[in-house]
């Protein structure tokens, strides 16, 4: 093969290589749809008596509508999973939470990862 044709394949490789996408995996804590109001209540106590800000879904917060239990804890379970360092222990909350693949941001209501 000559250098000029090595030369343009190993330029076109560099190209077509700069402009494949990146996959990342990103992952949200949130609560399982079944669990009990109970159970959502005591995480989002949990949640927010160990590090994570809640202010978010307080009246007035970006994140306080829809006004649910539901919404509310999985916000702040997901605040404290990625604020605990997205290890598998800080997204148990008693077999409450499970992880989704699909960014459940809303609005201005971000779910950060």
């Amino acid at each position: 093969m000559s250098s000029k044709l090595l030369t343009f394949f190993i330029l076109l490789s560099l190209v077509a290589i700069h402009h494949i996408p990146v996959v990342t995996c990103r992952q949200w804590c949130m609560a399982m749809p079944n669990a009990s109001d109970e159970q959502l209540q005591a995480n989002i106590d949990y949640a927010c008596s160990n590090g994570v800000d809640c202010t978010q879904i307080q009246p007035g917060g970006v994140c306080y509508e829809p006004n649910t239990l539901y919404s509310h804890a999985s916000y702040v379970m997901n605040a404290y999973y990625q604020s605990h360092g997205r290890i598998e222990d800080s997204c148990r909350f008693n077999r409450s939470a499970c992880w989704v693949m699909v960014d459940p941001s809303y609005g201005s209501c971000v779910y950060y990862t």
